[in-house]
């Protein structure tokens, strides 16, 4: 396969019967539209990739919910949409909760499904850190050289 084709986002219906392989292969790589003469056309992409969209089609779905209440504070509103949240500090909510929505606004804007996906999959993984114990400690730098002799 060339480059033109992996970076095809178009594909006529005879395309697809003809060479499915072509096609198949540049929907790896992205979404592709299936134009069909007599109906609508098609979208083919892979299982991932309708996941990730899935995924962010239900998170948005639960921003609405949290952005559109106005009782407390928009930290406050998230962990009760999202339990989690209350393994965090009250600081560390306040920026979770910042976090997210400016991160579900740049996957809207950009059409990048995954960055609101990984920020959201991000602070749930640090949350669940938190409760599990793992805390951050101070690190200790040594400001001298030790020298170790050569076993």
């Amino acid at each position: 396969m060339n480059t033109a084709t992996a970076n095809r986002q178009e594909f006529k219906s005879s395309e697809l019967s003809r060479n499915s392989g072509e096609v198949f292969a540049a929907a790896e790589n992205g979404p592709v539209t299936v134009t069909r003469r007599d109906a609508d056309s098609l979208v083919l992409m892979n299982k991932r990739e309708a996941e990730i969209r899935k995924q962010l089609f239900e998170f948005a779905a639960q921003l609405i919910a949290i952005t559109t209440d106005d009782r407390g504070t928009l930290a406050d509103r998230m962990s009760d949409h999202f339990p989690w949240m209350f393994a965090l500090s009250e600081t560390d909510k306040a920026q979770c909760a910042k976090d997210l929505v400016n991160a579900a606004r740049a996957s809207f804007a950009t059409e990048q499904p995954h960055l609101a996906i990984a920020e959201l999959n991000s602070w749930r993984e640090t949350a669940e850190a938190i409760a599990a114990g793992h805390q951050s400690t101070l690190v200790e730098w040594l400001d001298h050289d030790n020298t170790v002799a050569r076993p």
